[in-house]
């Protein structure tokens, strides 16, 4: 008797909520044509603070995209979560009737760094403000890093396996990498990923802690990885979600299988502690490949942390010529989020998405204000580069000391 083929996780859909594209194919345009989109931010109370330029959500209208009973018990990332599930659902032709006939194969996992601040600062002025009487019942659950994943699912009416991932910003890879298992362990569908509103006043004062933190205040200087003008990063707003199914349950309803979860792993190497992060992220990589089942030669294309600090930077490009061998140094690497920002537990979620539009499309997306690399690294600059892909390598690192990588094939051959 022969044994079962083992389940492979696919990604189905995406939805994307970004500082340069409110769908995936808004985001996909902006992000293969390099267009960089970091300005000055904008929000309330936000002017007088040290934290000048971010990657901020423009023209998102909450209550285009949630009914009005969510709206008010939930935060601003929690709006962006809901509308990017909404819409990889659709991308992944699951309406509301094919998980209705079984809720318990559907599960939600997301990772999230800064919760609800914008919502939390609201009801914490109106508490101090005006008083007990005029805080609302939702301050308990709307500032939660969980309740994305709680509201989405109740919302869609999904009952299988929810949770959600607490890890640093590579929390948005172990995301991703978490639902993978749960697919190959039985669950048919897992909408997965992470959406981040970092930038109200609350928010951005507890960010002023991080010595990352880039405090430059012009939008083509502020966020510059892998060059000798590194000076930190940006943060942004906004972020993604996929659906990841059962491959062969993906086909049989006639669905496109984009890509395939093949393999992740996640190390810890401390807060800060940079040089560290070297062994620490090429373990990772190791771990990734060998899950994966991947030769470091087949790696096609390398999403890069790209934190931005010289020392980072310098552990990353050491990283990655450690774990793919001479192969690390020819292999292309890009880093779209420096058009954008880095959106914490979002930023590489936003990497996976754009590593599987480049897949399908054949493009490798540019770098954006990047032009004196000072590492060895073959990074994709100036304009996308056409190479046929069929694996990416996606990489993220927290400031409080996670690694994380994940390794994506393509699916289907061109695109959808």
């Amino acid at each position: 008797m022969s044994e079962p083929t083992p389940r492979r996780a696919a990604v189905t859909g995406i939805g994307v909520i970004a500082p340069n594209g409110l769908s995936t194919d808004a985001f996909w345009k902006a992000t293969r044509e390099g267009i960089s989109v970091l300005g000055r931010i904008t929000r309330e109370g936000c002017d007088h603070l040290p934290l000048r330029v971010a990657g901020e959500v423009r023209a998102f209208e909450p209550a285009t995209a949630v009914e009005e009973r969510f709206l008010v018990q939930t935060d601003r990332f929690t709006h962006f979560a809901m509308a990017a599930a909404d819409s990889a659902l659709e991308d992944a032709r699951l309406g509301q009737s094919a998980t209705d006939e079984a809720p318990f194969s559907v599960g939600v996992v997301t990772a999230a760094g800064s919760g609800g601040g914008e919502f939390g600062q609201r009801e914490l002025q109106q508490l101090w403000g005006k008083g007990s009487r005029f805080v609302g019942p939702y301050q308990s659950i709307a500032w939660f890093y969980a309740a994305s994943t709680g509201q989405i699912s109740i919302r869609r009416g999904f009952k299988g396996p929810c949770s959600v991932v607490a890890a640093d910003e590579a929390g948005g890879l172990d995301a991703l990498a978490h639902a993978a298992r749960a697919v190959r362990r039985g669950t048919d569908v897992i909408v997965a990923g992470s959406t981040e509103a970092p930038l109200a006043p609350y928010s951005m004062v507890c960010q002023l802690g991080y010595p990352e933190l880039s405090t430059e205040g012009d939008p083509d200087r502020a966020y510059r990885p892998f060059t000798s003008a590194a000076c930190g990063f940006v943060p942004a707003e906004g972020g993604a979600m996929l659906v990841v199914e059962d491959e062969d349950t993906a086909r049989e309803r006639g669905a496109a299988v984009r890509a395939v979860v093949a393999g992740h792993a996640a190390t810890f190497t401390g807060a800060s502690c940079w040089e560290a992060s070297r062994e620490g992220l090429a373990r990772a990589i190791d771990g990734a490949l060998a899950e994966a089942g991947c030769a470091p030669e087949e790696v096609d294309v390398v999403f890069a942390d790209a934190l931005g600090v010289p020392d980072a930077d310098r552990a990353e490009a050491l990283a990655i010529a450690d774990a793919l061998g001479r192969h690390g140094r020819r292999v292309p690497v890009t880093a779209p989020k420096t058009g954008i920002g880095r959106g914490y537990c979002a930023a590489p979620v936003l990497d996976a998405a754009a590593a599987v539009l480049a897949m399908e499309y054949g493009v490798i997306p540019p770098t954006p204000n990047i032009f004196d690399i000072c590492h060895d690294l073959d990074l994709v600059t100036t304009r996308a580069r056409a190479a046929e892909l069929r694996t990416a390598l996606v990489l993220s690192r927290g400031l409080m000391g996670s690694n994380s990588a994940l390794v994506l094939r393509r699916g289907a051959t061109g695109a959808p």
